[in-house]
């Protein structure tokens, strides 16, 4: 009897330790779920027709939109995470990001996510967050402008807050030499390569003359013609023309394509962290690849921004489903 209450003892002990476990798990699911490429494939089955449209209404208006949309996925995900925080407008509370040094006067595409986020809204009410319309939206502008196409893993979930201090912290400047480039993308879990073919993202897209003045007045691993017509309008003198636009890639910047990497190669990288991607270092050979071999360019862009897009979501019960995205409910 001694010996079967002790092992009807342990079997309950042990049934105690499984619940115990499976309720640790389930509460662990409810904070860290995983991105997926089927998130809300019951809960909004229309989303991505609802915000394709949106996008390419907005290139057809402005074939540089593309680019800029793009970029505000990058300069979300750069800081705290693929979070949505870079479309919130300033509080009392906060400082957001859109006023730090790299995206004051220079992000843009805000009232087109606005459109997309209310063209989501009408068609899921409350299901779909700002921070995976953003990345539904960079998916489809590299599309619509010749790029790759991914499936976009989803399941993000808004900020509540935002930091003008992390985004000048966290976003690479295009001043940035080759060894602080590779640190920044790898204290975020992007590789070397990854920091290359990500940059080809500048196959599409304007600059602004604030950016690369110091390169085409100073810099000597540049092609000298490229230097001359950029001088042409781009003032020596900080504070005239800072606003003015340069394409990033001289030949094609509304086409996405190779051709940045084949620039480099000629020293015709329009910013000084462009080119170092190609100065006689370390990456030297994968620009050689890349310049090359476009469809390894695309594959290896593709799997540069999966991994981006999954720095550091909010899932399950953090944060929340904005019905605005420039501010929290």
């Amino acid at each position: 009897m001694l010996a079967l209450a002790s092992s009807m003892a342990s079997l309950s002990f042990s049934r105690a330790i499984v619940a115990l476990a499976i309720l640790v798990m389930l509460s662990m699911g409810s904070s860290d779920a995983q991105l997926s490429t089927d998130f809300y494939s019951k809960s909004c089955p229309n989303l991505f027709s609802a915000v394709k449209p949106v996008v390419q209404s907005a290139i057809n208006k402005e074939a540089r939109m593309g680019a800029s949309i793009l970029r505000l996925f990058f300069h979300d995900c750069f800081v705290n995470g693929c979070d949505g925080s870079l479309l919130l407008d300033d509080t009392s509370s906060f400082t957001g990001e859109k006023n730090a040094a790299p995206n004051q006067n220079s992000a843009r595409g805000f009232e087109v996510i606005d459109s997309i986020k209310s063209a989501v809204e009408k068609a899921c009410p409350g299901v779909v967050s700002c921070a995976d319309v953003l990345a539904i939206a960079a998916r489809d502008s590299t599309v619509l402008l010749g790029g790759p196409n991914w499936d976009v893993k989803l399941g993000r979930r808004d900020a509540r807050t935002a930091s003008q201090a992390a985004a000048n912290n966290s976003i690479p400047r295009p001043t940035f030499n080759l060894n602080q480039l590779i640190s920044r993308f790898n204290a975020l879990g992007l590789s070397t390569r990854d920091l290359v073919a990500l940059s080809g993202s500048h196959t599409i897209g304007q600059a602004r003359c604030t950016n690369f003045r110091a390169r085409v007045y100073n810099e000597t691993n540049i092609d000298a013609s490229l230097a001359q017509t950029r001088r042409s309008n781009c003032p020596r003198t900080s504070g005239s023309g800072d606003n003015n636009l340069a394409p990033l890639d001289l030949q094609t910047p509304t086409r996405f394509e190779n051709n940045y990497y084949k620039n480099l190669i000629n020293r015709r990288g329009l910013l000084h962290s462009d080119q170092q991607l190609f100065n006689g270092g370390s990456t030297d050979s994968i620009v050689r690849t890349y310049s090359s071999n476009e469809n390894t360019f695309r594959s290896d862009f593709v799997a540069g921004m999966i991994k981006m897009g999954d720095i550091r979501p909010l899932t399950g019960s953090r944060g929340e489903i904005r019905k605005n995205c420039r501010r929290i409910n």
